[in-house]
């Protein structure tokens, strides 16, 4: 039982922490997109598949989901931290 009630605390915590980093991930995103890109035809359609498929994850309030699929996007732009 106290293990359930660490992690729902945890999830509690850490899930506006993941809601505010969905928005900073696209800007991310948005900003490189912006100053232009290398990359090939198919890389880019994937990078912008997941930045809608993430924006909508972020939207439907599933953040961990969202992060993950930014995530993806930005190693393809080369971003990744």
């Amino acid at each position: 039982m106290r293990k359930l009630l660490i992690t729902a605390a945890f999830v509690m915590v850490a899930a506006p922490a993941f809601a505010f980093h969905c928005p900073n991930d696209m800007a991310e995103i948005d900003a490189a997109l912006a100053a232009g890109t290398t990359l090939s035809e198919a890389d880019l359609n994937e990078v912008m598949s997941l930045r809608a498929e993430g924006e909508t994850q972020h939207n439907a309030d599933d953040h961990a989901s969202s992060v993950s699929t930014l995530e993806k996007a930005k190693i393809i732009l080369g971003i990744n931290e």
